[in-house]
C-alpha cells in the first residue's frame, strides 16, 4: 500500500475521484490535495470534499508558486505543505523534498486552500489587464488589491492572514498573475483581446481552474459577507452578465476609501 496519496485531479472532479478511491484508503492514510479551487454547488474547499468523500483519510494540502513544467525540469521551487497534524506535515514535507523542490510545512489548511483557490480567479483578471493593454501600474494594483480580497476571504473562512502572506497565497498569486505559462492568465489575456470565453478555452488541453471556481468564489464571498469586487467582476464577465469595459469601469468608479478598509 502507498505511504500517502497525491490527489492531482481538477477541483470540480475531485469528489468523484475521492469517492471512487475511498474504499482503498486505509484509516489515517494521508491524502495530499493538489487541486486549487472551490467546488461549485457545495462551495466546499478541497479539504472539506475529502472529509465528506473519504473521512478516514488524513488531509494535507500542497500549494504554492509552482509550474509543473518547471518542477519537471528540476528548477528551484518552494511551496507550502499544510497539514493539521504538525508531525505528519513535517514527514510529508521531508518525503516530497528534493534538492530542487522545497516544501515548507504549515498547520493552516484553510489558509493554504483559500490562497490557491482565489488566486486563479485573480489571474484571469490580470490576463484581462494585459490583453487590454492597461499597463504595468494597473497590473500591480490589481495584484495588490486582489491580495487584499484573497486575505479577507481566507480569514473569514478561518485561515490566518500570515499563511496567505506566504508561498501558498502571495507567492502563488504573484507567479500566476505574472506569467503566460499560467492557464488562467492566458484565458484572461484572450478575453482582454476580444475573444469570447468559448474561443479563449478552445483547443486548450489543460484546465483553467479559475473559470470553474469564479462563480463559487463569488458565491462563497457573498455567503460570508466578504467584499471581493475584483473576483465578483471577473465572475460576472465569465458568466456573460457584464462586458469587459463595463466591469473595468465599475471597478474604477468604486467610492474612494482608506486602503485598509478594503
Amino acid at each position: 500500500a502507498a505511504d500517502f496519496v497525491l490527489a492531482v485531479v481538477p477541483a470540480q472532479h475531485l469528489r468523484a475521484s475521492l469517492t471512487a478511491m475511498a474504499p482503498a484508503l486505509r484509516p489515517g492514510q494521508p491524502v495530499v490535495l493538489c487541486a486549487k479551487g472551490v467546488e461549485q454547488g457545495s462551495l466546499a474547499l478541497m479539504s472539506q470534499v475529502l472529509a465528506e468523500a473519504a473521512p478516514q483519510a488524513a488531509v494535507a494540502v500542497l500549494s504554492g508558486p509552482s509550474f509543473a513544467a518547471e518542477v519537471a525540469r528540476e528548477l528551484p521551487t518552494a511551496v507550502t505543505l499544510a497539514c493539521p497534524d504538525a508531525d505528519l506535515g513535517r514527514r510529508l514535507a521531508e518525503a516530497l523534498a528534493t534538492p530542487h523542490f522545497r516544501p515548507y510545512w504549515s498547520s493552516d489548511v484553510i489558509g493554504a486552500e483559500a490562497g490557491g483557490a482565489v488566486k486563479n480567479v485573480l489571474a484571469i483578471a490580470c490576463g484581462v489587464v494585459e490583453g487590454r493593454g492597461l499597463g504595468r501600474s494597473a497590473h500591480a494594483a490589481l495584484i495588490t488589491r486582489g491580495f487584499a480580497e484573497l486575505t479577507r476571504l481566507a480569514v473569514a473562512l478561518g485561515g490566518e492572514a500570515a499563511t496567505v502572506a506566504g508561498l501558498c497565497g502571495l507567492g502563488d498569486l504573484v507567479l500566476t498573475c505574472s506569467s503566460l505559462q499560467s492557464r488562467n492568465m492566458s484565458v484572461g489575456l484572450a478575453l482582454g483581446r476580444g475573444q469570447s470565453l468559448a474561443e479563449a478555452l478552445a483547443g486548450k488541453r489543460s484546465i483553467a481552474e479559475g473559470v470553474a471556481s469564479a462563480p463559487a468564489v463569488r458565491a462563497l464571498a457573498e455567503k460570508l459577507d466578504v467584499e471581493t469586487p475584483i473576483c465578483e467582476a471577473t465572475a460576472a464577465v465569465l458568466a456573460g452578465e457584464r462586458d469587459l469595459d463595463e466591469a473595468i469601469l465599475g471597478l474604477l468608479s468604486r467610492p474612494l476609501r482608506s486602503e485598509q478598509e478594503g
